[in-house]
């Protein structure tokens, strides 16, 4: 099992190794997903995000997660192929708000995916979750 801290990582560079991960086999948990950024204007990427959970109707959808968890496992989602074999991979991905007790022992994968955010705008997508009406963490994985 590989443990992934997703803090302070580029969410599409990090989606796509958790997928490549996740097809080779590999269990993959993600861990402190509402520290994920997303690179770019602020005002742009909350636009785009508000849009796709305003997109569906409450009662047919498609359905949009508000969670940064959810998020990140959704843009995982959309990496993989969308056939049984990608449904089997988006099984051994878990994604977690903080670090849950049992993975607190883990050692972490080191994934070099995304570290240079010296020059970028950018914004953590707990920021764009509470944007589109996640209320916060109020006993999730706590």
């Amino acid at each position: 099992m590989k443990v992934i801290s997703a803090e302070g990582k580029i969410l599409g560079r990090l989606a796509s190794k958790i997928a490549s991960m996740a097809k080779d086999g590999e269990t993959v948990r993600v861990v402190k997903s509402e520290d994920v950024v997303i690179s770019g204007d602020k005002d742009k990427i909350f636009a785009d995000y508000k849009q796709k959970k305003d997109r569906g109707a409450r009662d047919r959808g498609p359905y949009f997660p508000k969670r940064p968890d959810r998020i990140l496992k959704r843009t995982v989602k959309g990496m993989l192929p969308s056939n049984p074999s990608g449904r089997e991979a988006l099984d051994n991905v878990r994604t977690y708000l903080d670090v849950p007790e049992e993975f607190e022992d883990y050692e972490e994968v080191d994934v070099k995916e995304g570290d240079d955010l010296l020059n970028r705008n950018y914004v953590k997508l707990g920021e764009v979750s509470k944007h589109i009406g996640w209320k916060g963490k109020r006993g999730v994985n706590q």
